[in-house]
């Protein structure tokens, strides 16, 4: 990818973004003079700033460095042919700012001039970003907002079996998963113990048949645990205000769950249509939920990443080493996506269960010592390797073609896997 320079722009501009009004710095390549002036955060305000630019510019392109990758400001500046945008980290700025001003003073005015000296400084440095396809910068906010509603539903389950826990704990151990309709709708008609016992017992079978649990020898199970069930406590000043909390937590949790299911409903629409959308589908333990989070990690411009260690560096998988004199150590790498590390681990530790050799992985460093995390995390180095050739080359992941490189290299891990087995 060609390097820009500063001289292929015909101004420079940085951006000192806030929630209501924008500092804005413009200078001229090869000079030291700076425009600033502040700019309301209305759309209008953004679009006559725009096109007072490309008057004053007509037939060149605008570098623009801001703090950021998306956002409302970078929306209302992307639409825009003329200018392009540069975003940067914001630690890059504090730290650049501190190396001029040991007193740590900070300034918006200020902030957006050193953002335009670090295009004209330091352009080699920074990217321009270069925005995917509409259809796969819809599916990176849906899988995103997806797993916050997933996160959101954990937190409401916990919440919920804790408070069962103090009057009707019975009720956790007659339903596997609490985080389901028909654990919602058990609770909304029988919200506690003494109200469940008086139903009649075909009247929990219809129930039970009703939310397609159609195993007999359970549904019996579950009868009889609640005709035979013993109240924790009678004490109504821990029923009443235990009770309301659980029925206000499954109304939370019904639209949680109708939130995730229709977000899944709009991923698989998208999903469907993409052109990289078997190659992600053939990576053991991606499924539906996965196969999407993966394509969206890895984008469709294979000129985004020119080596593995790039994607395991920019998702904060591999770790960070550090020296000093005789001194190195090694540590977790904070500054990261963490949404993107999430899912090369989750989907790392889904693939031990689907995979030959992930699971033999697995066990040999269990077998040393090793805990969990740090396995998951090691396996999903290794993941990324395998993906990131499989999407350079636009093929497929086929488990035999791997299992028969590691043959071809003596691999210690199939004989370990022989041993085991």
């Amino acid at each position: 990818m060609k390097l820009s320079q500063p001289t292929d722009f015909a101004a420079l501009v940085g951006i000192d973004w806030a929630d209501r009004k924008h500092d804005v710095c413009l200078t001229l390549p090869n000079t030291t003079t700076f425009e600033t002036q502040s700019l309301a955060h209305k759309p209008e305000i953004i679009e006559q700033w725009a096109m007072t630019l490309k008057k004053r510019f007509p037939k060149q392109r605008i570098a623009v460095c801001c703090e950021l990758k998306k956002g409302p400001l970078i929306y209302a500046l992307s639409k825009y042919n003329h200018l392009v945008l540069f975003p940067v980290n914001p630690q890059t700025v504090a730290k650049f700012r501190k190396a001029f001003s040991t007193s740590g003073a900070k300034d918006d005015p200020d902030d957006a001039q050193l953002q335009c000296e670090l295009l004209a400084k330091h352009m080699d440095k920074l990217h321009p970003l270069m925005p995917q396809n509409p259809k796969l910068r819809a599916l990176q906010q849906l899988v995103e907002y997806r797993r916050r509603c997933v996160a959101d539903k954990v937190q409401i389950t916990n919440r919920l079996r804790s408070a069962l826990k103090n009057y009707f704990p019975q009720v956790l151990d007659w339903f596997t998963n609490i985080d389901t309709i028909i654990f919602c709708d058990f609770l909304t008609r029988w919200p506690n113990l003494k109200i469940s016992k008086r139903a009649h017992k075909a009247t929990l079978f219809n129930f039970f048949q009703n939310h397609n649990a159609r195993y007999s020898n359970i549904n019996h199970q579950r009868v009889n645990a609640i005709k035979s069930a013993v109240p924790l406590t009678e004490d109504e000043a821990i029923l009443i205000p235990n009770q309301l909390l659980v029925q206000r937590l499954i109304e939370q949790l019904r639209v949680a769950l109708r939130t995730i299911e229709c977000f899944d409903d709009e991923i698989k629409t998208i999903f469907r249509h993409l052109t990289d959308r078997r190659l992600f589908e053939s990576f053991p333990g991606a499924g539906a939920v996965l196969a999407p989070r993966l394509c969206v990690a890895f984008g469709e411009q294979r000129n985004r990443y020119q080596s593995p260690d790039e994607i395991a560096k920019y998702a904060g998988i591999a770790p960070v080493l550090e020296r000093s004199g005789k001194k190195s150590w090694v540590h977790w790498r904070y500054a990261c996506p963490k949404f993107l590390r999430q899912t090369f681990v989750e989907w790392a530790g889904e693939s031990v269960r689907h995979s030959f050799w992930a699971n033999a992985y697995y066990n040999q460093q269990k077998a040393k010592g090793k805990p969990h995390q740090s396995i998951v995390r090691c396996l999903a180095f290794k993941w990324i390797r395998i993906a990131f050739r499989c999407w350079k080359d636009r093929k497929p992941y086929d488990e035999s073609t791997y299992l028969m490189a590691l043959k071809k290299r003596n691999s210690p891990l199939l004989t370990f896997a022989a041993e085991m087995n």
